[in-house]
């Protein structure tokens, strides 16, 4: 017997609405019920999950702080995602941006006199680190064939191990007591607070922007309408003069450049100096939150806001309920598969072949 997926005629705009909420609803069902398994309350996993972290200022801050690099970066890899390429190394290009730019924050540490330019230099050379990062698997495939999936991952390594070698060694502060980390940027150097006395940053404000300006580009642009037909249509896209290898390094630059960007507000903002390590798996985690939000900028907002919150009260979970962190990376990966699965039925119609080799 063999399952054969034929396109829907007519497909319904509430189904296609309807299919990632009974997804995530699913998530919650089998969620409760491994929880139930390890002899916790399912109530009272879903309050720590998922009120808890909604029900205080910090903690609703702290959802908007690591919800917006992950809607940055994930924002930039849609673009590669829909025109069919794969940028599987945001990681990479976030360690590096974050590096060069907070170079620049080490550099004009103490500096007297006009400052002004040392916060926007920090998130000019961020994001071009990022951006030039990325062409790096770009100009490989486009030249030679290399497979982009492969060399993106691979840097990916490269750049974590410059950040180490970089924060132990050159940039280290010599009055740091030999801890590896280099100086704690100046003022002048740091991402301003959105509201005085709290942790909310301009970095939130930066991630927002750029969903605006996504959006506006995949829908108004040329380049967006560009994109969208080389990723729905390749051979069409092809006679209709469209470059593949021009899109390819653009949707990396682009990709590239949002990681990069990403990288430089989390350590001119919440981090504030350069360590060994700067990311707890943000570039990994948007490529859930790209396809969680269907690759489209509003949704992956509001993917990287339930991540964030999942991730938040996941933490929550590990005090109040003695449940493991893997759990919620466990549901994560739930939900990215349900919601996907969800969208493969509301798009096509499943049928069974008797008597057919599989």
């Amino acid at each position: 017997m063999r399952i054969d997926l034929t396109p829907r005629a007519n497909r319904s705009a509430l189904t296609d609405a309807l299919a990632p909420v009974l997804a995530f609803l699913a998530a919650l069902v089998i969620g409760g019920g491994v929880v139930a398994a390890m002899g916790r309350s399912p109530a009272a996993a879903f309050v720590t999950y998922f009120v808890a972290p909604l029900s205080e200022l910090w903690s609703l801050q702290e959802v908007a702080l690591k919800a917006a690099p992950l809607a940055l970066i994930a924002t930039g890899l849609a673009f590669c995602f829909r025109a069919n390429v794969w940028n599987i190394g945001a990681e990479g290009q976030f360690v590096v941006g974050g590096l060069f730019g907070g170079w620049i924050g080490v550099a004009a540490h103490g500096a007297t006199g006009n400052t002004l330019w040392v916060l926007p230099a920090m998130l000019i050379v961020g994001t071009l680190a990022g951006m030039l990062y990325a062409l790096i698997p770009a100009l490989l495939k486009v030249r030679l064939g290399v497979s982009e999936i492969l060399t993106s991952l691979m840097l990916v390594y490269v750049a974590e191990l410059l950040l180490d070698y970089m924060a132990r060694g050159p940039l280290r502060d010599p009055a740091g007591f030999n801890f590896p980390q280099s100086v704690t940027f100046d003022d002048a150097a740091r991402l301003p607070y959105l509201m005085e006395g709290d942790t909310l940053h301009a970095g939130v404000a930066i991630a927002l922007a750029a969903v605006v300006v996504a959006t506006l580009v995949l829908a108004r642009t040329l380049f967006g309408f560009t994109v969208r037909v080389v990723g729905a249509s390749p051979r069409a896209a092809r006679f209709a003069g469209f470059s593949d290898a021009r899109l390819t390094l653009a949707v990396f630059a682009v990709s590239g450049g949002a990681a990069g960007l990403a990288g430089i507000a989390e350590v001119a903002g919440k981090i504030g100096q350069l360590q060994p390590s700067i990311s707890p798996g943000y570039g990994f985690t948007a490529i859930i939150v790209a396809f969680l939000g269907r690759l489209s900028p509003v949704g992956i907002l509001v993917a990287a806001l339930v991540i964030a919150l999942t991730t938040i009260g996941g933490e929550g979970a590990q005090i109040d309920l003695k449940l493991p962190l893997d759990l919620t990376r466990a549901f994560q990966g739930l939900l990215l598969a349900l919601v996907l699965g969800a969208d493969a039925l509301s798009r096509y119609r499943v049928r069974l072949v008797p008597g057919a080799a599989a």
